[in-house]
């Protein structure tokens, strides 16, 4: 398993503490509200809104939350916020992407790097670590939408790319350019997925120890409890036993 999926697995879990789940309900509100203010406000014709609402009711995100957060794009007082990249090296040499929204460059930059150093890695020039990833469409399903079988079968009838099914869930993978397509196509035939956006996803993966494993988990950590990180993927592997102390942690 992929360290970006090990981590999102830590987080839904540490998700039901009160805390996290109000930053991560922050993160999501201002995706949907960036999302509504650079495009159209109406999801059927904004891929970004689209996916960012996704994301917010697979998290639970009230429809009146949602409803208040793209309102909010058309307001004087929405909040302009930039898109920005940055990659570096965490722990044992692994590549790390980091996408933030920020009304900050520079203090967003300076605690990035922070983030880095304390915790075994380094931060790098943008593009010094992306090409060992590819930036693709995800379009993703629980586990009980269907069969393996019946989901790539969907797939290709979609016009994926690709397809990793695992006990928590369906992973369909599509070129980023056909992505809007291949979901319209999945969720005529299976339903709404439970997220269709772009993401990184790492040509190979590096294993690391157990006390690397646990340093690069803290990175990871680090990076998630920034407000202006909105997704960080990484290329590593640990063991179960560092992901259960991570857990529960």
């Amino acid at each position: 398993m992929a360290g970006h999926s090990q981590f999102k697995n830590i987080m839904h879990r540490k998700g039901r503490q009160d805390k996290v789940r109000s930053k991560v309900f922050g993160k999501l509100a201002r995706e949907i509200t960036t999302a509504a203010k650079l495009g159209l406000p109406d999801p059927a014709f904004n891929p970004r809104l689209r996916a960012a609402m996704l994301a917010a009711r697979a998290e639970n995100m009230t429809k009146d939350v949602i409803e208040r957060a793209i309102k909010k794009a058309s307001g004087g007082d929405a909040e302009n916020y930039e898109d920005m990249r940055y990659e570096g090296y965490g722990p044992g040499g692994v590549a790390v992407i980091v996408e933030t929204l920020t009304d900050n460059r520079n203090r967003t930059a300076g605690e990035v790097r922070a983030a880095f150093t304390k915790n075994g890695g380094n931060l790098a020039e943008t593009g010094a670590v992306s090409f060992m990833f590819d930036h693709v469409g995800v379009v993703e399903y629980d586990a009980k939408t269907g069969s393996d079988d019946a989901m790539l079968e969907a797939a290709i009838d979609a016009g994926a790319e690709d397809v990793m099914s695992t006990g928590n869930g369906h992973e369909i993978y599509t070129t980023s350019n056909s992505l809007r397509d291949v979901a319209k196509a999945l969720e005529a035939k299976l339903g709404e997925p439970r997220k269709a956006a772009l993401t990184w996803k790492p040509q190979n993966s590096v294993a690391l120890d157990d006390d690397k494993g646990e340093q690069m988990l803290d990175l990871m950590a680090a990076l998630e409890d920034n407000d202006d990180v909105q997704n960080v993927y990484a290329n590593f592997e640990v063991s179960d036993a560092v992901v259960a102390k991570a857990s529960a942690g």
